[in-house]
């Protein structure tokens, strides 16, 4: 009797005549789940008082600083950064339109910016969801890839609106109507753009390819809805939220956070940034009588530093619950949290200077080994966009670059 083959040597022969067999992915053995991979991004534009921010120690051993206390409890689920800034990225509070795409110079006459984090996350993961990305917030984070600002949406119970209410009949035949007319006036705009070829200097023609390629994402954008629209928006156990403004900071960002959430619980989108407000606004808070905007710059004035203090609390208060809601939401076979990644930075290190080198930056979730303070140099700093490129390879785009980032960060495994 013919001895059988062993497992080896069915392979080997399997090889040699060219054949490739694996058994199929069996439910009735646990056959492996593909986790929906997310990102969100939030900016503070103000900062954080850094003293009261950062640890004073480094590594896994760090102890907790004042600011973070209120999110101890969650301290594996974290890692704080520090020593982090975009090379070349100057300008003060212009520096917020380079929070996200760390193109140089905000502040300058000619700055054009590039493409945000959160934009290319949406071009390789946003086909899936209803929106490929969620611009929100007072100030919108988000640039095309010809350096156009995509339009926030600042209220969140608009933004609930417009994730989970569905519209009437009558209503869903007016929004198809509003995008066939869309359609005809980008073919009108683009006829008469094409008229002009002819015509014009080689500088006016790079302009007028970079409108093109403005107008394609428009038209892309336009089919999207299309295609969505006869598709009914999930339902949540949740009321829609008060149209609160951002002067009332932290009940805003709770909302925002809140609403969030459920964006990402109903997978309507995998990418979303979020924009915090830099107004002079005085927040109905106990013990702050002065504007947001003006206390930031206290000149370490002490009474000015209290008063931020405790909008600064109540910030990392309202990111704390988010990062702890996310954590208690299943998903799949882990939680939102383990799915997500959660930026949330300032692209000022010291607001009170216009400080741009040093910045505040906490990444949350998303499947990275946490509970670590990463130190960089405060003066001589580490590429924020090397955490970009660790975001990216973590959700999965095959990329080795972003910006200035020319590879991952250093300690974030």
């Amino acid at each position: 009797m013919k001895k059988p083959l062993s497992n080896l040597e069915r392979r080997q022969f399997l090889k040699g005549v060219g054949v490739s067999l694996a058994l199929p992915a069996l439910e009735s053995f646990g056959a492996a789940e593909t986790a929906t991979k997310r990102m969100v991004a939030v900016n503070i534009p103000l900062g954080f008082l850094p003293d009261h921010f950062f640890p004073k120690t480094a590594g896994r051993e760090y102890e907790t600083s004042s600011y973070l206390k209120a999110a101890d409890h969650l301290r594996d689920d974290f890692t704080v950064i520090s020593g982090t800034s975009h090379p070349g990225v100057d300008g003060g509070h212009s520096a917020e339109k380079s929070f996200l795409t760390a193109a140089p110079h905000p502040g300058a006459r000619g700055f054009k910016n590039s493409i945000s984090l959160d934009q290319v996350v949406a071009k390789q993961l946003g086909d899936a969801t209803r929106f490929s990305s969620l611009t929100v917030g007072e100030q919108s984070l988000s640039w095309t890839a010809n350096g156009v600002s995509i339009p926030q949406e600042k209220s969140p119970a608009r933004l609930f609106a417009k994730l989970f209410i569905s519209g009437s009949a009558k209503d869903i035949g007016e929004q198809k109507q509003q995008l066939q007319d869309g359609h005809s006036i980008l073919d009108s705009v683009l006829a008469e753009a094409n008229s002009m070829k002819k015509s014009i200097t080689q500088a006016d023609r790079e302009k007028l390819e970079q409108f093109f390629t403005a107008v394609r994402e428009t038209e892309n954008r336009i089919d999207k809805s299309e295609r969505w629209l006869d598709t009914p928006k999930p339902e949540v156990d949740a009321k829609q939220p008060k149209d609160v403004g951002s002067g009332d900071l932290i009940t805003w960002l709770k909302s925002h956070f809140e609403v969030i959430r459920l964006a990402l619980a109903t997978d309507s989108t995998r990418a979303i940034a979020f924009g915090g407000p830099n107004h002079s606004l005085v927040p109905p808070l106990p013990g702050v009588s002065m504007g947001y905007h003006g206390l930031s710059h206290h000149g370490k004035n002490p009474d000015m530093m209290r008063q931020l203090e405790i909008i600064d609390r109540g910030v990392i208060q309202a990111w704390a619950e988010f990062i702890e809601s996310l954590k208690n939401t299943p998903d799949g076979s882990g939680t939102l949290l383990d799915h997500t990644q959660v930026l949330m930075g300032s692209n000022l290190g010291n607001a009170s200077g216009h400080i741009t080198t040093n910045l505040p930056v906490l990444l949350a979730g998303g499947g990275f080994k946490h509970g670590q303070h990463l130190a960089f140099d405060a003066k001589k700093n580490s590429p924020l966009p090397n955490l970009f490129v660790s975001m990216m390879q973590g959700l999965g785009l095959e990329t080795g670059e972003f910006a200035s980032g020319k590879g991952t960060m250093t300690g974030l495994e």
